[in-house]
């Protein structure tokens, strides 16, 4: 069974329109440069970027720990009874 003549030409210019959007290199040089430039990219920008927010977190984390002043609950707050007391609630018509 031969494909129609319109669907394979879709699918050729589609490869043509991925390939000339990547650079116009083909086969596993492009697939080692994409690895190479994601390699880079992940080095230079997201895991210095991920690294700032965890110690930003971590000093947040410490001073909201360390200071004296800061409000601590003593009590256990009395639930509402219209969002907590379900059971009286019939689904029963």
């Amino acid at each position: 069974m031969v494909p129609a003549k319109g669907w394979s030409r879709r699918v050729g210019s589609a490869r043509s329109f991925v390939g000339n959007a990547l650079g116009g290199v083909r086969g596993w040089t492009n697939v080692a440069s994409w690895a190479v430039a994601g390699t880079l990219a992940y080095y230079l920008w997201v895991r210095p970027a991920r690294q700032l927010q965890k110690e930003q977190q971590e000093r947040a984390a410490l001073a909201a720990a360390s200071d004296p002043y800061r409000y601590v609950e003593k009590r256990k707050p009395i639930p509402d009874p219209q969002v907590t007391f379900v059971s009286s609630l019939s689904l029963d018509p």
